[in-house]
């Protein structure tokens, strides 16, 4: 299954949102409040209990300097799948971010969790361009 995230526009540089995604502590800024559950993180990994869909772990395993970085998940997370977060420079020391997701889900899971998935991922690049507000 995959979720392609609308881009959304930030009013900061490229370097500089990239700079605070590459530090996984920050992760909690941008999940819902109301749907997270026992957060830990390090600057290059987190995990929470998202309620209704179990336990998330998350882990950097790549990055483009300033403009892409690839997350993969690991651990008790129900199911595999990367990550993608993009950062594309736009006009005026502002850019625009978007995330990828790609997850092996059967038919009657993905049935179920596309659209709280897609719900979840869309919030968290409104809340990244929010806190650039």
């Amino acid at each position: 299954m995959k979720i392609d995230t609308p881009p959304q526009l930030i009013n900061s540089t490229q370097e500089e949102v990239y700079n605070f995604l590459m530090d996984m502590n920050n992760f909690k800024e941008l999940f819902p409040e109301e749907k997270i559950e026992k957060w830990d993180a390090t600057s290059e990994s987190c995990s929470s209990k998202v309620k209704n869909m179990g336990t998330i772990e998350l882990k950097r395993v790549a990055s483009t300097p300033n403009s892409l970085i690839y997350l993969d998940s690991f651990g008790k997370t129900p199911f595999k799948f990367t990550l993608n977060l993009f950062i594309i420079e736009f006009e005026n020391n502002k850019c625009l971010a978007h995330l990828e997701f790609d997850g092996e889900i059967n038919p009657f899971m993905k049935m179920m969790l596309e659209k709280p998935l897609t719900s979840f991922f869309n919030k968290l690049v409104l809340k990244l361009s929010e806190k650039y507000a």
